[in-house]
């Protein structure tokens, strides 16, 4: 079974103008939160940040198929963990720049920017994270339905 920093390796290598530090530290922290009946299907760097000039905020951001996890080390201890359930996704949005790009995941509770990506890493991370939340999304009713 491949481990999250595979992943990254492979991204990290196909698209060497994304920003990103420390992904060996970054990648241990999702693969703490991979529950054992989850798998990983596709993984990439960004900075979460909303800001293109904070670059030192990286993160490693995992598609299971269950969930999407978003883990990044500390400097010093500790670490931050995210999690968006198919349940709570709303909407996608993606940003090219010149050289750079940015995904805006859009939940129910919160709004996560991913920048200083690679902009030709763009459309792989829109359809890899599309195609999936969309099929998740038909296990659970719509709200929106009036009975």
């Amino acid at each position: 079974m491949k481990k999250v920093y595979d992943y990254v390796k492979e991204f990290k290598r196909n698209y060497p103008m994304t920003i990103a530090w420390r992904l060996k530290a970054n990648s241990k922290v999702v693969d703490k939160f991979v529950n054992p009946d989850e798998k990983v299907m596709y993984a990439f760097v960004a900075q979460k940040s909303k800001s293109s000039f904070d670059v030192f905020s990286t993160a490693v951001i995992a598609l299971t198929d269950k969930r999407i996890i978003i883990g990044r080390k500390r400097a010093l201890f500790g670490y931050f963990v995210d999690s968006i359930t198919p349940d709570m996704f709303n909407d996608l949005k993606v940003l090219a720049s010149l050289i750079w790009g940015k995904v805006y995941i859009d939940t129910a509770k919160e709004f996560v920017t991913l920048s200083n990506i690679d902009k030709r890493s763009l459309d792989e991370i829109e359809t890899n994270i599309s195609s999936y939340m969309l099929e998740k999304k038909k296990l659970y009713p719509s709200r929106d339905k009036t009975s």
